[in-house]
């Protein structure tokens, strides 16, 4: 019976490093994106013209959207994708963007969160699961 148990923390610690493997994997794989938008995108200045709004907690959160022209000259829009109460922008406020030179609506804004925030996030959340997962098979394997 002692076995039994011991296997089973085994496997459900196994099964913890393995989600955290998993989620630093599509981190990093989200990093390499940015990096390739990084090195090959287009930069160019966008104007927010207007905000999305939502409500939130009771509170109402806004969204930027934001108008660029493209290489081709034509006008684009793109919503960020991060909100903020109190808005993070202005009307008029001129901002820098970067996107894919092949989909212009693929566009990020350039700043620490507008291009990393998902590799942040899912690192963030990968450590604890790769600490307790891995720190439970390095004790059990000495």
């Amino acid at each position: 019976m002692r076995k039994n148990k011991v296997m089973l923390w085994i496997l459900f610690y196994a099964f913890l490093f393995l989600i955290g493997t998993f989620l630093a994997y599509i981190a990093f794989t989200q990093f390499q994106k940015t990096q390739n938008l990084v090195e090959k995108g287009i930069r160019t200045t966008a104007v927010v013209i207007e905000f999305s709004t939502h409500r939130s907690d009771g509170s109402t959160m806004y969204t930027p959207v934001f108008e660029f022209t493209d290489r081709s000259q034509n006008k684009q829009r793109f919503k960020s994708g991060i909100s903020s109460s109190p808005p993070a922008y202005e009307i008029g406020e001129k901002v820098q963007l970067i996107y894919d030179r092949t989909n212009p609506e693929k566009a990020r804004t350039v700043s620490f969160w507008g291009l990393y925030r998902w590799s942040v996030i899912l690192l963030m959340v990968a450590s604890p699961f790769l600490v307790i997962g891995g720190s439970y098979l390095l004790y059990r394997s000495s």
